[in-house]
């Protein structure tokens, strides 16, 4: 982005202390030439150097204050109740989060006619036919799902100008928080555990930093409408467990391959899946960092060592 395109812009991150929106703080925390606002649920940030409030987005009456207050040219919304599992238990808490939460900010996004970014999930779909591209029609077939869905649809019966982006299974060097997957699989492997890991869930993992820089490229090309951000390979989860497995040098063994219904979760999860890119590839300049690349960037971050994490 050129330097003078973001003289006074004003961004809103909500849910700047998850994964994604840790990474978007750090990156846009040092943009000189921007004015961020970070909200999330916790009482603090997990960052000392960025303006912060906490924020329930399900209060209508604090959203409207949050945004009438910062006034944000763009508004990110990382922001969602993202347990698949519980999300078929706890109807009511994911649907206050993923659907009323977004209506609120949609509704306070345009009146103030501030660009909404929102970030949504492969899970709209069944995973019978993936990888899938934005113009495929979705059907959701878990909870959490549905109540994705409904989010996009809030938004785009809103009015405001949006930004819709859909990821999957997404990883990266986030600090705080509960461990990504490269992490846990890491984490268990270096401690001798055995995991099992599905052969049939079929998609490309995202890193967290591509989804950040796409984000990026949103705002700078002022870009609306749906677009799929995604790694480079679609694979099973089974294949990605074996790459990192061979990248840290670690035991292989102790990956046992299983299939999903062995599981027995809660929830269905969407099995031949996947997103494919052409279409911010095409209009955002967006290429996915192959995964050797990106695991030697989380091993530098992290300082992972065979000794140390």
């Amino acid at each position: 982005m050129q330097t003078n395109d973001l003289i006074k812009t004003r961004i809103l991150i909500i849910g700047s202390n998850g994964m994604l929106g840790q990474r978007l703080t750090e990156f846009y925390s040092d943009c000189s030439n921007c004015q961020l606002l970070c909200v999330s649920a916790e009482e603090k940030s997990f960052f000392d150097n960025v303006e912060y409030r906490t924020l329930d987005i399900t209060n209508k009456n604090s959203v409207r204050e949050v945004m009438l207050d910062f006034f944000p040219d763009y508004v990110i919304n990382t922001a969602a109740f993202t347990n698949v599992d519980k999300s078929e238990t706890e109807k009511e808490a994911a649907w206050k989060i993923n659907v009323n939460g977004v209506e609120n900010i949609s509704l306070y996004s345009w009146t103030i006619d501030a660009h909404l970014i929102h970030i949504s999930s492969d899970y709209i779909f069944d995973g019978k036919n993936g990888p899938y591209t934005e113009e495929d029609k979705p059907c959701p077939i878990g909870y959490y799902g549905r109540t994705k869905l409904a989010s996009e649809n809030a938004i785009r019966t809103s009015g405001v100008r949006f930004t819709i982006v859909r990821t999957n299974v997404l990883y990266g060097p986030a600090k705080f928080g509960r461990p990504d997957f490269v992490k846990w699989v890491f984490n268990s492997l270096r401690e001798g555990r055995q995991i099992n890991i599905v052969t049939d869930q079929i998609n490309n993992p995202t890193y967290i930093d591509d989804l950040v820089n796409a984000l990026h490229k949103i705002i700078e090309f002022k870009k609306e409408g749906i677009y799929n951000i995604g790694g480079e390979e679609i694979l099973s989860r089974y294949d990605f467990t074996l790459r990192i497995a061979d990248f840290f040098k670690l035991d292989k063994s102790l990956i046992v391959p299983i299939k999903t219904k062995e599981l027995n979760q809660p929830a269905p999860r969407p099995l031949k899946s996947g997103l494919i890119t052409l279409k911010a590839e095409t209009e955002l300049g967006y290429r996915a960092t192959d995964f050797e690349e990106t695991f030697a960037l989380i091993k530098k971050e992290l300082n992972i060592s065979e000794n140390n994490l």
